[in-house]
This record gives C-alpha cells, sequence and structure tokens, in this order.
C-alpha cells in the first residue's frame, strides 16, 4: 500500500466516522511535496468540503514564525540573545514575579533576580505562563480584573510571570512579548514586518493576522468536542482589531502555507528562492537552549481551553529557540533532534532535517491537545515514516 494511499485512509475514516470535523495535511522534503489531501468538512453542521486552501486559526504555530523575525533582528545586531530587554520594551522593565497570595488573597509580587533576555521569552523560561495551564494565574486575573490575553489588550500584557528568569521551563505568553520587542526595535508594526520580511519572500499569501475577504469564505469553523464525544462548531474569533497583535498566537493560515516555512527551516534558511535567515541562524535555533532544564508537562487550568498536555510522554524534550526538540528517536519515526509544536485548536507539525522530511496537519477542535487529534497526527506522521522507510528499502 503507498503512502498516498495508507495517509488517505487514515484521514478519510476518521473524517467519515466523525471523530475530526476534518483535516488538512501535507508532507514534504526540503526541495518537494510528497503528499497533500483534505478530508470531511470545515463546518460539521454545513456541506462545506475541506479544500487545500481551507483557511485555520493556527494559533501557536504563529510562534516559529514570529522567532525567525527576532533572528533576522539578530543577525541584523538590532538584538542579541542574552542582553536585557527591560531597555526596549518597558512593559518588561515592570515585570514582577507572583509570590503567591497572602491570607486575605492578595497577589504577593517581587522583583525579579534577573533581567529578562530574548533567549529566555524564545524558549519559554522567562517566567510567564499561560493561565489555561496555570491556576495562580487564574487567581490573579480573577483577582487584579486585568483582562485575559486573548482580549487583544495592552492591559493584558501586564502580568507577573511566575519563576524567576531561567529558573524553568514554563510554557506561555513569553512570545507575545517576542513579537512587540520586533516592532518596537524594527519600527514595523509586526503585521508589515512579517509580510515584508517572511511571508512574502517564501510565498506565503494566505497567511495573516487579520482575515481577508477571500479568506473568510475558506474559513474552517471552530469545533468544540463534549464530554460525550460530540463534536459541535462554536462561535470562534480572535479579535480582528485588536491593540496589539499576538506574535504568540494571532495568525490564521493554511497547512500549504505552513509548509513552506517549514521547508524553509530544512532548507537551511532558504525558501521560494529567497533567503530569510543564514545557515548557521537556522542552526542555532534548533539547538537546545535550556540545558539540563527539560520540557515539562502542562497540566489544564481551564478545561475547555486545553486537555492536559504531555508531548511525547516518557522522552525528555528540550526546547530551542522556540521549538520543542525530542531527544530521542520517536514511535513514530521521528529523528531525535527534530523540531515541533503546535496550535491551540489541534494544529500539528514537525521537522525532521536527520530525514529531511517535514509535515503539518491542521485541524479546528477545543479543547487542545484532544485525544482523537493527536492520534489521527500519530498516524499520519507514522505513514509518512512507513513511506520514507519503504523508498529507501526500494
Amino acid at each position: 500500500m503507498s503512502v498516498q494511499v495508507e495517509i488517505d485512509r487514515i484521514l478519510q475514516q476518521a473524517s467519515e466516522t466523525g471523530a475530526i470535523p476534518g483535516a488538512v495535511a501535507v508532507a514534504a522534503t526540503r526541495n518537494e511535496i510528497i503528499y497533500q489531501g483534505t478530508f470531511g468538512k470545515r463546518d460539521a453542521s454545513k456541506d462545506t468540503t475541506m479544500t487545500p486552501d481551507s483557511v485555520f486559526w493556527i494559533a501557536s504555530m504563529t510562534k516559529a514564525i514570529t522567532a525567525a523575525a527576532a533572528m533576522q533582528l539578530v543577525e541584523r545586531d538590532k538584538l542579541t540573545l542574552d542582553a536585557p530587554l527591560a531597555a526596549v520594551l518597558r512593559d518588561l522593565a515592570e515585570t514582577q514575579v507572583l509570590d503567591g497570595f497572602d491570607s486575605e488573597g492578595t497577589p504577593k509580587l517581587r522583583p525579579p533576580r534577573q533581567p529578562i533576555t530574548l533567549r529566555h521569552l524564545l524558549t519559554h523560561t522567562a517566567g510567564f505562563c499561560y493561565d489555561m495551564w496555570n491556576g495562580d494565574m487564574v487567581r490573579y486575573l480573577e483577582t487584579t480584573g486585568i483582562p485575559p490575553f486573548r482580549s487583544g489588550l495592552n492591559a493584558a500584557m501586564k502580568v507577573p510571570i511566575m519563576r524567576d528568569p531561567g529558573a524553568r521551563w514554563e510554557y506561555g505568553t513569553n512570545i507575545d512579548f517576542v513579537g512587540k520587542v520586533v516592532e518596537a526595535v524594527s519600527g514595523e508594526r509586526l503585521d508589515a514586518y512579517f509580510l515584508n520580511h517572511l511571508l512574502a519572500p517564501l510565498g506565503m499569501t494566505d497567511t495573516a493576522f487579520v482575515i481577508g475577504g477571500d479568506q473568510r469564505k475558506r474559513l474552517v469553523a471552530m469545533h468544540s468536542r463534549g464530554a460525550d464525544g460530540a463534536l459541535t462548531p462554536i462561535p470562534f474569533e480572535i479579535k480582528q482589531d485588536p491593540e496589539f497583535f499576538a506574535g504568540g498566537g494571532g495568525l490564521y493560515g493554511t497547512a500549504p502555507d505552513y509548509i513552506k516555512f517549514t521547508q524553509m527551516m530544512l532548507n537551511n534558511g532558504t525558501g521560494n528562492g529567497n533567503r530569510v535567515l543564514k545557515p548557521e541562524t537556522v542552526a542555532l535555533m534548533s539547538q537546545n537552549h535550556i540545558g539540563e532544564l527539560n520540557m515539562t508537562p502542562m497540566a489544564s487550568a481551564v478545561p475547555t481551553a486545553s486537555n492536559n498536555v504531555d508531548f511525547l510522554p516518557g522522552i525528555d524534550k528540550k526546547y530551542g529557540l522556540s521549538f520543542m526538540i525530542n531527544t530521542v528517536q520517536t514511535a513514530e519515526g521521528r529523528s531525535a533532534g527534530s523540531l515541533a509544536w503546535a496550535g491551540l485548536a489541534n494544529t500539528y507539525y514537525w521537522i525532521d532535517p536527520a530525514r529531511d522530511i517535514t509535515g503539518v496537519i491542521m485541524m479546528q477542535v477545543l479543547p487542545f491537545a484532544d485525544t482523537t487529534c493527536l492520534k489521527v497526527f500519530s498516524d499520519f506522521e507514522r505513514a509518512v515514516y512507513a513511506g520514507l522507510g519503504a523508498k529507501q528499502a526500494a
């Protein structure tokens, strides 16, 4: 059975049985697309067939693009990885550490023991968190009345960090601050910077913070999985006129667009005939930057947004400059040292330089780390590697 047929079977079955509403999946080497498939519906309640150009909220898959933007500025000597960023971004100059709550429920704050750097932000070791995986932040927002981060308001950035910078890995709003740093240093709004320096050069013409008129016709509905496993379309849209564009999760785009970005990483910084990063920068982004620290499981504090998250359980995971790095080969076949991450609505990608393969699969289901979506992703990835093995054996 060919890889095309096997992947088609996996994704067709998942969509036809209602396990997922629909999906778009793409796999590629650095130079060519080796698989592309579309399955199911954009909206489970309507007769809207999924197409390759279907538009998804890619959420935290935005982070790698923001990191690439920041590293372009490092290449131009506009930023460095280890200089304090307080002079660049006032929000970071005022950051305090949350040391719990007193007997009356008032937050206890103190200054951090060291300044926040770009390396801290890009590796999620600056101390910032997301409320959906941190009960203390849920309580802090309720106590202070600070708006939730997804409001798109600048006031939402006025939050404390949970740990001193460099103390531990904790997933959070770090790379949204990187987006603000990119704006401050470049003098361009984040949407304009992305377009001018990454999206247009790479040919990613269907990726943007603001949903265009033509894109809206192709927009995939968000679906919520209930306790009974049933999927229901729900109203959902990232704020289209925010006070700031969220470098950590604000983009909408397509799977064929995103594979152009991951192919660029495989191709050492070149895509669509344009160089956007130096080879040495891609190599640097792909290395472990958290030393002896490991990624830790993310326990859900907001079950409607995310399940508990523990990618590749039993495997130590490191973090590069915005990428998860697996330290040993995975059951699916992903080589040690590969890069990967995901988006909140169950969009996923991986980049395997050792075997010259990358894959993207996009669904639109909440909460995150949906067991069924993760299985579909795993089965897709496993089939891609099985196809590579068969090709090499032949």
